[in-house]
């Protein structure tokens, strides 16, 4: 996404309701780097964030997601973009975590900081909207992920990741150079359990992942285990987040408000299958 000087633009396929907003929607294509100079001629700022290579039917590689985040880096720099924001993942970081889809943007990142640009790197913790995705039984009144019932773990609502970065804009010089963990909040699985029971009207119980589950998926494997191990559950400081970015949002205002019709969904008898990458 680039934000032009004095207004904002998406960089994605015109939609009304971006267009009623006031924002003026530009194509790209980010196998297409001619389209990116186009849509970053004139740009203050270019909020930077791929499609992972782990999402289901994304149908893209590990070398895609690293070409496709160093490509809009070095584009934004050509193009005299003043200040990039590159959405990252909480897992990365100097050593390797063993799972392809998180080790990659530590290379992105690593890229990032090594060009002539002014840059800040958001490392968001894992999103409240995965909670609600089909699949993870809320239709049967349960709830299995990646945490123990009594162990922490940090999420974030999709829509502040945005708001983030558009305060970082808005504050260039406070924020250039900098890595930023964010999330909105930090739960327990009991505690997820109770949030999710209330809005929902209904009760819901928590487990952790089947272990035969984790055993036969070897990157849900791998996943759990870096929650275990810390490096996937979260460390950042919300007390300063919130004092930072107030809007942020806590899970359950976040079911009763953005989220309040995802759950609706999942509540609705639907197939098995779990999707986290």
């Amino acid at each position: 996404m680039g934000g032009s000087r004095g207004r904002a633009r998406s960089v994605r396929p015109p939609g009304r309701s971006l267009s009623a907003a006031g924002v003026e929607t530009v194509r790209g294509d980010l196998g297409d780097p001619e389209s990116l100079r186009a849509a970053f001629s004139d740009a203050h700022g270019v909020f930077s964030v791929q499609p992972s290579p782990g999402q289901a039917g994304a149908g893209l590689t590990i070398e895609d997601d690293f070409r496709f985040g160093t490509t809009v880096a070095e584009i934004a720099e050509r193009c005299g973009v003043a200040h990039l924001v590159y959405s990252s993942t909480v897992a990365a970081g100097p050593t390797p975590t063993g799972v392809a889809h998180f080790d990659v943007k530590s290379r992105i990142e690593a890229h990032v900081r090594n060009l002539d640009i002014a840059s800040t790197i958001v490392r968001p913790a894992t999103f409240m909207e995965i909670l609600t995705l089909p699949g993870m039984g809320l239709d049967r009144g349960r709830m299995s992920f990646l945490m123990h019932p009594d162990q922490t773990m940090q999420f974030i609502a999709v829509r502040d990741i945005g708001r983030i970065a558009a305060a970082v804009f808005g504050s260039p010089d406070r924020y250039a150079g900098r890595t930023l963990e964010i999330a909105g909040d930090a739960l327990t699985g009991k505690a997820l359990a109770e949030h999710l029971a209330q809005a929902a009207g209904r009760p819901i119980s928590y487990s952790h992942l089947p272990a035969t589950l984790l055993a036969q998926d070897e990157i849900l494997g791998k996943t759990a285990a870096l929650v275990d191990a810390g490096r996937l559950a979260g460390n950042a400081n919300l007390d300063a987040l919130r004092a930072e970015f107030p809007f942020l949002l806590r899970f359950g205002r976040w079911l009763t408000g953005p989220g309040a019709g995802l759950l609706e969904e999942a509540l609705r008898p639907a197939g098995t299958g779990i999707a986290l990458r």
